[in-house]
């Protein structure tokens, strides 16, 4: 079954909270960007400001360009999943042994330019994969829907890594997006900018449920 994540992509501290507030009568799933505004342009909350409900299951999404300057701060807030992006200007393989090594699971991003088979040797080693189809560091980004084939090229290399996607997914393309083999839609700006964010984080749930034909 397709997980639903609501994205938490701020600046400030203020922003962050409000975000908690919403999220948290419903949310399971929650996935933060963290970023050094350099791989992406927005400088966003700290990772040392992080905090979250002891009952959420939290993917951290690292959009930086150096993460030997984050990876061990973000192993400390002990989330279930760190993903990088294999694009960062280091070798991200012994950033991902020492993730998986402190128990957390361990991810790598990919932009969409990058073909799957050029980092196969990442893929190979990480428990998630995730397919960026947004804007970095901001909500409102558009769903490339192309970059669905990435699916098939990463279970080529790995069959068994869960595959997230983050940019542009609505209630309209959620279904879509399941269908199309994503197990996990990170979902922006659709909730953060809801007026009532349980509702619509309800009508993806329904979207990835239902039954039909595509």
């Amino acid at each position: 079954m397709t997980a639903i994540a609501p994205c938490i992509t701020v600046e400030t501290p203020e922003a962050y909270q409000q975000s908690l507030d919403r999220l948290a009568p419903f949310a399971e799933r929650v996935h933060i960007d963290v970023s050094d505004g350099e791989f992406a342009p927005a400088f966003l909350l700290g990772a040392d400001q992080l905090v979250w409900p002891e009952t959420w299951h939290v993917d951290i999404h690292a959009m930086v360009m150096r993460p030997s300057e984050y990876v061990p701060t973000l192993i400390k807030l002990k989330p279930q999943l760190i993903v990088l992006h294999a694009e960062a200007g280091e070798d991200l393989t012994p950033h991902i042994q020492q993730i998986k090594q402190a128990g957390i699971k361990a991810g790598i991003a990919l932009l969409k330019t990058t073909v799957p088979k050029t980092v196969s040797h990442l893929i190979s080693a990480v428990d998630h994969v995730l397919i960026f189809s947004g804007t970095l560091g901001r909500y409102g980004g558009s769903a490339s829907m192309m970059q669905l084939e990435k699916v098939r090229l990463v279970r080529a290399i790995k069959p068994d890594v869960e595959i997230g996607w983050d940019g542009g997914a609505s209630v309209e393309n959620a279904y879509s997006l399941s269908q199309g083999g994503i197990d996990v839609i990170n979902v922006g700006g659709a909730i953060a900018t809801a007026t009532d964010p349980q509702e619509v984080y309800t009508k993806f749930v329904s979207e990835v449920n239902k039954q039909g034909v595509m």
